[in-house]
């Protein structure tokens, strides 16, 4: 055999493995697929299900300007499902700052410490820290802010949503709905207003358009970023809405987009906190991100549902 043949075999043959490994690891990656998308809801659900976690909510209490006395009891302008039967006062004032004095029997800590009285910091003002939280027994609660108005936000690991959760519902593991879209970026940013189910409406600033092509149709899906840099939010409905899945909104995140694109996996479409709850704030979806077609991947609505 001639030199030059000899390296043409040798050739061929190594273009031959090298096939079979492309193959093989296209075959390793379909296959990973579906285990990705397992890990994913096994997290999902493990952070639902946490003791701090949505399920745990128990209550969305409105204060009002002056003096809120707190308790279980129901001769406090607010009844807690849970705690002492008088837990203490919080008094807002015309600025809308916010402080608490314990009941000295309560047993209620502030931020984990025994102290009487402190100011609360509510959602919107505690920058990286987490809002002061007041903890009572199995129960908790600190405050947030919508549109001007602050409510307590009242946890509970005890919480019967907590207790009798049903799990979760999804249609079947889809590849064809992990979308690579394209990418189209707005300088400057677009406005879009996102209302939500407590009546507020908040304009967003939208960094760009996700564009795919779905059964012959093109659709367009506007993100928001939660905070600076951060990953795109998209808030979203279809034909399902409201049938097979929620009818407010599904949620999905996406990675920031690279090369112009941007990965939409709807496999991971989830339900918003209030699917479970009545006591949340979730965003709707707006309408220019209600698609025409059935997104038959994610989250299916929840069985246990309280709407």
């Amino acid at each position: 055999m001639s030199r030059s043949v000899a390296f043409a075999l040798v050739v061929a043959l190594s273009f031959g493995v090298v096939a079979v490994q492309a193959e093989t690891a296209t075959a390793a990656a379909a296959g990973d697929y579906p285990h990705e998308i397992e890990q994913w809801r096994a997290k999902r659900t493990a952070n639902l299900t946490a003791p701090t976690g949505w399920l745990s909510l128990i209550g969305l209490e409105w204060l009002q300007e002056g003096a809120n006395r707190i308790g279980s009891a129901s001769d406090n302008d607010i009844v807690l499902k849970a705690g002492p039967a008088h837990l203490g006062v919080v008094t807002q004032g015309k600025g809308g700052a916010l402080h608490i004095v314990l009941d000295e029997k309560s047993g209620a800590t502030i931020d984990g410490k025994q102290v009487r009285e402190a100011a609360l910091i509510d959602d919107m003002h505690a920058g990286e820290a987490t809002p002061t939280t007041v903890a009572f027994g199995s129960a908790n609660f600190y405050v947030i802010e919508r549109d001007g108005r602050k409510a307590l936000r009242v946890k509970d690991s005890n919480a019967e949503t907590r207790k009798h959760f049903l799990g979760i519902d999804y249609f079947p593991i889809d590849p064809s709905w992990r979308v690579v879209a394209d990418w189209v970026p707005f300088d400057p940013p677009h406005k879009l207003e996102i209302g939500s189910v407590i009546g507020t409406i908040d304009k967003v600033d939208v960094p760009g358009k996700a564009v795919f092509q779905r059964d012959g149709h093109t659709f367009e899906l506007l993100p928001y970023q939660e905070e600076p840099g951060g990953e795109l939010f998209f808030v979203l409905a279809d034909r399902t809405s409201g049938k097979e899945t929620y009818g407010a909104a599904r949620f999905l995140y996406a990675a920031l987009p690279k090369d112009g694109k941007v990965v939409l996996d709807f496999n991971k479409a989830y339900n918003p906190p209030c699917a479970f709850t009545p006591f949340a704030t979730c965003p709707l979806a707006p309408p220019e991100n209600r698609l025409d077609v059935a997104v038959t991947a994610g989250e299916k609505k929840y069985r246990g549902g309280h709407h």
